[in-house]
C-alpha cells in the first residue's frame, strides 16, 4: 500500500488528495496543516474582510470531507524537517510520519516591511481566514488607513478600506499601481477607481517607519521623504516569503521557490510540489516561472497527483491562469504572464476600458483587461496554440477581437 504525504490543504494540497483518492483506492493518504481549519477559499476571504460575506460560504471542506474520503488529516501540525533519504516527515508533536511519495504545499507568509515597529497592533497582512476576521473587526471601528504594496494583494487592502469606510493613503514606490504591467493609461483607470471609494494613491513614495503611542498601536507611517501619514489601521502587501525552512538539508533545489519541471517533480526523487511555493516549468512559455493564481495551484495539485499515482511522468502541467478584481465598478483581469515579454500593445477605448498584451518572440505570453474582459477566451487560446502573433497587434487592439481577421498561421 502506497503511503502519500501531503504537506499544506490549500488549494492546491486539497486538489491533490482528491485525485490521488481517485487514482489510487487503496492508499494511505495524510495530508498535514499548521492551520487549524480545512481548506476555504482564499479568494472570497477579502469579501469577508470588506464586511460583505458572512463565514459560512468560504469554507469549502470540512473535516467530514476528509474523512469520507479516508485521508488523514492533520491539523495545527507543524512540520520540523523532512528526510528524504529516509522519506520521513518530522513533526513537533505529532509524531514521525513515513512516505513513499511526497507532496510540498506549503504556500508562503507574508514579507514584513523591514522598517522600524513593522510589527505593531494595527498592521495587517493578509493572507489566512484568521487574517481576514481580524482585518474585518478592526476595520470596521478604524477611521484612517494606509496601505502599502502597489500590487494585486494591495489593491485588496485598498478595497477594504473602500468597503469599511476607511479614508487611506496608498503609498506607493513607484508612479503607479502594479508597474510592471500597466502602463501610465492602464494605471490611471484603477487609481481612478481607488479615489471613487476613498483611497488616495500617494506616489514615489513608500514606509521608512511607522509611528506608535504609547500602547504600540500605529498612529502613522513616514515615508523616506519624510512625510507623514496618520493612521489607525494599516495594510502591508509587498509579497510572499516561501515556507521552506523545513526542507532544510533536504536536498531539493529552490531558486525563490522550489524548482519543478512540467510534471511537479522537484530535484529529489519521489518528492513533488505545487501552489504559490513552485517555480515550474511553464511548456507555453517555454522557461520556468512562477504564479500564484487559485485556478494555478489546484490544477498543479491535481497534476503532481497524477504523476505521483502513475510513478511516471503521465501528464504535464499546462495552465494559463488568470485573476480578476471585482472591487470597483470595472472589471479588472490578467491573464498569463503579463510582467514578461519583449514587446507589448496597448489601447485605451474609454475612461474605463483598456487592454494590454505582451508577447515573447511574438507569441502572447500574457496581459491585463479593464472594463471588458470578453477577448480573455480569444487570447487565452493564442497563447495555448502558441501562434505568432505580435505582428498583428491591430486586430488583437480592435474593440472586438475576431480571429478571422488574423493572417493564418505560418508553418514554422
Amino acid at each position: 500500500m502506497t503511503q502519500y504525504v501531503i504537506i499544506g490543504d490549500g488549494i492546491s494540497g486539497s486538489s491533490a488528495a482528491e485525485t490521488l483518492r481517485e487514482e489510487d483506492p487503496d492508499a494511505k493518504i495524510t495530508v498535514i496543516t499548521d492551520e487549524g481549519e480545512p481548506l476555504y477559499n482564499r479568494i472570497l476571504i477579502k469579501e469577508h474582510a470588506k464586511g460583505k460575506l458572512p463565514e459560512a460560504p468560504i469554507s469549502i471542506h470540512d473535516e467530514g470531507w476528509y474523512e469520507e474520503r479516508d485521508i488523514d488529516l492533520s491539523l495545527n501540525t507543524h512540520v520540523t524537517s523532512v528526510d528524504t533519504d529516509e522519506k520521513i516527515v518530522y513533526t513537533h508533536d505529532s509524531g514521525d510520519i513515513p512516505y513513499d511519495k511526497l507532496l510540498v504545499a506549503t504556500g508562503g507568509t507574508p514579507t514584513q516591511l523591514p522598517v522600524e515597529n513593522s510589527d505593531a497592533d494595527g498592521i495587517h497582512h493578509f493572507w489566512t481566514f484568521q487574517d481576514a476576521r481580524g482585518i474585518r473587526e478592526h476595520a470596521e471601528r478604524a477611521d484612517k488607513g494606509v496601505i502599502v504594496g502597489a500590487g494585486l494583494l494591495g489593491i485588496d487592502f485598498a478595497a477594504v478600506c473602500g468597503a469599511q469606510g476607511i479614508e487611506a493613503d496608498y503609498v506607493m514606490r513607484g508612479d503607479r499601481w502594479w508597474r510592471y504591467a500597466l502602463s501610465a493609461d492602464g494605471a490611471e483607470i484603477m487609481h481612478d477607481g481607488m479615489r471613487e471609494v476613498g483611497v488616495e494613491p500617494v506616489f514615489d513614495s513608500g514606509v521608512d517607519h511607522f509611528e506608535t503611542d504609547d500602547d504600540g498601536h500605529v498612529t502613522a507611517a513616514v515615508d523616506p521623504n519624510g512625510d507623514r501619514y496618520d493612521c489607525d489601521f494599516a495594510g502591508v502587501a509587498i509579497g510572499l516569503s516561501f515556507n521552506t525552512e523545513y526542507l532544510r538539508g533536504a536536498g531539493i533545489e529552490e531558486k525563490n521557490g522550489i524548482v519543478v519541471d512540467e510534471y511537479m517533480q522537484t530535484s529529489v526523487d519521489d518528492v513533488y510540489a505545487a501552489g504559490d511555493i513552485t517555480r515550474f516549468y511553464d511548456v507555453l512559455l517555454g522557461e520556468h516561472a512562477q504564479n500564484g493564481s487559485w485556478g494555478s495551484a489546484k490544477e498543479q495539485g491535481r497534476v503532481a497527483a497524477i504523476n505521483m499515482a502513475a510513478d511516471d511522468d503521465a501528464e504535464e502541467f499546462q495552465w494559463v491562469s488568470s485573476y480578476s478584481i471585482t472591487h470597483f465598478d470595472f472589471p479588472f483581469l490578467s491573464f498569463g504572464h503579463p510582467t514578461l515579454g519583449d514587446e507589448h500593445a496597448e489601447r485605451r477605448y474609454s475612461d474605463t476600458e483598456w487592454r494590454r498584451v505582451a508577447f515573447k518572440d511574438g507569441k502572447i505570453v500574457g496581459g491585463v483587461l479593464i472594463g471588458d474582459l470578453s477577448p480573455q477566451s480569444t487570447f487565452k487560446q493564442l497563447m495555448r496554440e502558441q501562434r505568432v502573433v505580435a505582428d498583428q497587434a491591430d486586430v488583437l487592439m480592435e474593440q472586438s477581437v475576431d480571429l478571422d481577421n488574423l493572417a493564418p498561421q505560418q508553418e514554422q
